[in-house]
């Protein structure tokens, strides 16, 4: 059994790849291509050194040679986390790679891109620990286009990826590409105190493969190296900040969230009752409408009354000279008393 240095940490991932040989070897398996030339260029950001960022990133042109016997040169733009990060990030990152002069050709195309994830997380529901995002190329009826293509501009502006999803690795070695992604293999972390930072691997189970053996022993270099190992220290205080950060963020994020619920049942029940109150005063607008009408009908009705009362009391004043009172109440249809008062 060996104990290798976990490449899962950058400054392990930085000094493995810096071997030509194992570049080729894992890019040639993650890419199913064959890869004659590698050259890791100067671009990558280690997140030891930028608080801002927790993406490790390595870029590499390297040839290619197809069945036919041809090469050509591609980009390949790697990036490896360990935590969950912004989509933003990798863009900006391939962004820049677009934008740069030096990956055009001399023929004014961009130079073919594949772009490479090395995830220490989960990418949604997805089952595969690794994924292929091909770019086809369809006219407007769906069909694929095959004449003309490949073609540099459409390459210069479209690129292909390689996901792969590290806590989905499960030591499975049938592939070329299953042994080269089990040295990331998490479940192999060694579990003796003070071997945190190594990995446990059976070499014999690599015996007959020479460029898994360049790896497994320049791994196992990597684990004896002290300042690799500084590094790899630096790396756990540096991401323990930044769990412990993104702990408070998501606590504070949940907190946040829960208070929207509460405010948005609280806002729901506000518009209930504003809903009701304008129901209720709907009702009273009815209601004062009604009243306003009775009023209207009371009034005509006092005025009816006190224009029949004007009545008796002209016919009572008119008849009294000639008739009493009893033969007036009997006349008019009402009684004496009536007759005494419309007569004052």
């Amino acid at each position: 059994m060996l104990y290798i240095a976990n490449p899962i940490y950058d400054s392990v991932f930085k000094y493995l790849m810096a071997d030509e040989r194992i570049a080729r070897t894992i890019l040639s398996a993650l890419l199913k291509m064959n890869i004659t030339k590698i050259e890791m260029r100067a671009h990558e950001y280690p997140n030891i050194q930028r608080e801002s960022l927790s993406v490790f990133r390595l870029d590499f042109s390297a040839t290619v040679r197809e069945d036919d016997g041809s090469t050509h040169i591609v980009l390949i733009e790697l990036q490896k986390t360990w935590l969950e990060t912004e989509t933003l990030r990798f863009r900006q990152y391939l962004g820049v790679q677009y934008q740069s002069p030096a990956n055009m050709s001399d023929d004014g195309y961009g130079v073919p891109m594949i772009a490479v994830y090395l995830l220490g997380h989960r990418v949604g529901d997805i089952e595969e620990p690794v994924i292929y995002v091909h770019n086809e190329v369809r006219n407007s009826d769906g069909q694929v286009v095959e004449k003309g293509i490949p073609d540099p501009f459409v390459s210069s502006l479209t690129h292909e990826s390689v996901i792969v999803q590290i806590p989905l690795l499960r030591g499975q070695v049938n592939t070329k590409l299953d042994r080269v992604l089990s040295i990331f293999d998490q479940t192999r972390k060694a579990d003796v105190p003070g071997t945190e930072h190594t990995l446990c691997i059976d070499e014999g189970i690599y015996s007959d493969d020479a460029d898994m053996g360049r790896i497994l022993h320049r791994l196992l270099a990597a684990a004896s190296e002290p300042s690799i190992r500084q590094e790899m220290n630096v790396e756990d205080e540096y991401f323990s900040v930044i769990e412990k950060r993104d702990t408070e963020i998501l606590i504070k994020d949940r907190q946040i969230a829960e208070n929207k619920v509460k405010l948005a049942e609280q806002d729901k029940q506000l518009a209930e009752q504003d809903k009701q109150l304008a129901e209720q005063d709907k009702q009273l607008a009815e209601q004062d409408k009604q009243l306003a009408e009775q009023d209207v009908i009371i009034a005509e009705q006092n005025e009816q009354l006190q224009q029949k009362d004007s009545l008796l009391r002209k016919s009572v004043l008119a008849l009294k000279a000639t008739m009493p009172a009893d033969q007036i109440a009997a006349t008019l249809g009402i009684t004496t008393d009536e007759v005494e008062r419309l007569s004052k």
